[in-house]
């Protein structure tokens, strides 16, 4: 290493690979060194013309000719080998958590049996889910500290808090700590539901518009976790926000029947989910159809719940399969910054297991949804699965 402090703005000229010349100057006030970490004796600093009684010794390795020329070679020419570099630990992008919900455990392999642990790909870092829905319990201890602002579209102000418990449940099936299939996502609630989770056309679609307004940075993922007949304006809405980059993420409907008949389940840029059961079987609620994109576990779903900052309950329903979905797109977009909308449902539909789904429902796909690796492509279960009859269960 060759230091050189130089105080008076003089130029220093030196090679550094070899240091056969260290330094010169037309002007004394300067101080050249070689420092060998690996030895003292190796290791020599040239003091300035006015001396410096304490490294008087270094003087002789002052070059001759007028006053103020320094140069100094070191004894054997070389260099000395730099310090290696740190290897910095490296960030885990995924964590092994044990005995999960049956619907993360599901999601994370090709087949059954269960293997009582959930690794998905990513954690969903850098990624807001907003839950469009009845609001959040923003103290829940599953996401607390991942909670950012909200908006409550029923009462008109700032506190999203659910009093109904299904907002709460599909976010803590998105995000939670331990319900969520990301765990390091941040979310939002936006209250359009009231306590008996029902509300209007016009609140939905105003919560939609202010996830719009009101997202500034990041990626972002919203989940709707309700529907009702088709809705001209909720699937514009939709459209509006797939394109401000908003992957929206929706249920497909609880009625046994086609989802093309509701919205949002209908709109064509949003991913629509369909439920399915711990055996893999569309559970007997689900809409089915070609407007479904994939599905996920929807059946017996344990999560968070609004009752208590620690509570939880096990509820059935496409609303309980698309926060899954919400959470992939979550990880998908921690991974890959910047996603499409259009890029995420095509790497989620791609890579999902296929012959898995049984009794699917007429032009439903064989897509149950996988989060374990996103760069494999799909795979199947190898199960025999099939998109069977209308109706199916």
């Amino acid at each position: 290493m060759l230091i050189i402090e130089q105080s008076d703005g003089a130029t220093i000229e030196f090679r550094y690979v070899d240091l056969t010349n260290a330094g010169s100057t037309t002007n004394s006030v300067f101080e050249v060194g070689f420092a060998d970490p690996t030895d003292s004796n190796n290791t020599v600093r040239i003091p300035d013309s006015n001396g410096d009684p304490s490294a008087s010794e270094l003087l002789s390795g002052k070059s001759g000719g007028s006053t103020g020329v320094w140069s100094y070679s070191v004894a054997d020419s070389g260099s000395p080998s730099p310090a290696p570099t740190p290897t910095p630990t490296p960030t885990p992008i995924n964590t092994i958590q044990p005995d999960p919900p049956w619907g993360l455990d599901r999601i994370d392999q090709r087949s059954l049996p269960l293997d009582s642990t959930f690794t998905p790909a990513g954690t969903g870092s850098g990624v807001t889910v907003y839950v469009i829905d009845t609001g959040i319990r923003t103290t829940h201890t599953e996401y607390a500290s991942r909670v950012v602002a909200g908006y409550d579209f029923v009462d008109n102000d700032s506190d999203p808090s659910d009093c109904d418990g299904h907002g709460t449940h599909v976010a803590g099936t998105a995000v939670g700590s331990t319900y969520g299939a990301a765990k390091a996502a941040s979310v939002s609630g936006v209250r359009v539901l009231n306590c008996s989770g029902n509300g209007y056309t016009s609140d939905v679609v105003a919560g939609m518009n202010w996830v719009r307004t009101n997202h500034s940075s990041g990626d972002a993922v919203v989940n709707m976790s309700l529907g009702g007949g088709g809705s001209k304006s909720i699937d514009d809405a939709v459209a509006a926000l797939t394109s401000a980059n908003i992957t929206v993420v929706v249920a497909a409907g609880n009625s046994n029947d086609d989802a093309q008949y509701y919205s949002p389940a209908r709109a064509p840029t949003a991913i629509t989910v369909g439920s399915t059961t711990s055996t893999d079987a569309r559970s007997s609620f689900s809409n089915y159809g070609s407007t479904v994109d994939i599905f996920a576990p929807g059946s017996s779903v344990l999560s968070s719940w609004h009752t208590s900052n620690t509570a939880s309950n096990t509820l059935n329903g496409t609303s309980m399969a698309s926060p899954h979905v919400a959470g992939a797109a979550a990880v998908y977009l921690g991974l890959n910054t910047g996603a499409t909308p259009a890029q995420v449902a095509s790497a989620l539909t791609s890579v999902s297991t296929t012959d898995a789904v049984t009794s699917a429902g007429s032009g439903s796909p064989d897509r149950l949804l996988y989060v374990a690796d996103f760069s494999s492509g799909g795979g199947s279960a190898g199960g025999g699965g099939g998109g069977g009859g209308a109706g199916g269960g």
